[in-house]
């Protein structure tokens, strides 16, 4: 990421696995990669609310370029997106987007028989043709409102 005034995009993995699925993002030949930049993981979707509350919301609002995505595993409860949003309302809400797999990375990387990094790969290949193809996997269907919206404020920022 070169300069934070400019529009620019974050991404807060709660794991490894989340780590891996974004930097395969990175792979895809059309994204301006400085425009993104992927931080270490959170250590658990806990953690990962407890960091976007205490460091990336006032960030947020400090720097109202950035956009910011929270990778989590889903566990199977649809109302993991609101744990971790919290009550964040307003002009903010509209730069933050909570994105995960349904159950944990390690099903849909058993299920598509591809790396967390080829995953990310189709996932990009998939926002910058303005397809859902890949974000249509059972396992990652309940982001497709969360992710249109995503692209609708990142996509001319990175592709």
């Amino acid at each position: 990421m070169s300069n934070k005034f400019r529009p620019h995009v974050l991404v807060l993995p709660e794991d490894d696995a989340n780590r891996q699925i974004a930097n395969g993002f990175l792979l895809e030949p059309s994204l301006r990669q400085r425009n993104l930049q992927i931080l270490p993981p959170a250590g658990g979707w806990a953690v990962a609310r407890d960091k976007l509350k205490a460091v990336h919301l006032p960030e947020l609002a400090k720097f109202p370029q950035r956009i910011l995505v929270v990778l989590v595993d889903f566990d199977e409860r649809l109302e993991r997106r609101q744990q971790v949003m919290g009550d964040v309302q307003g002009e903010i809400c509209g730069r933050l987007f909570v994105l995960g797999v349904f159950s944990e990375p390690e099903r849909l990387k058993a299920a598509r028989g591809r790396s967390y990094e080829q995953i990310g790969q189709d996932l990009a290949a998939g926002c910058a043709a303005r397809t859902d193809e890949a974000w249509g996997h059972e396992l990652l269907a309940h982001n497709a409102e969360e992710a249109t919206r995503l692209m609708a404020v990142a996509g001319p920022v990175l592709f």
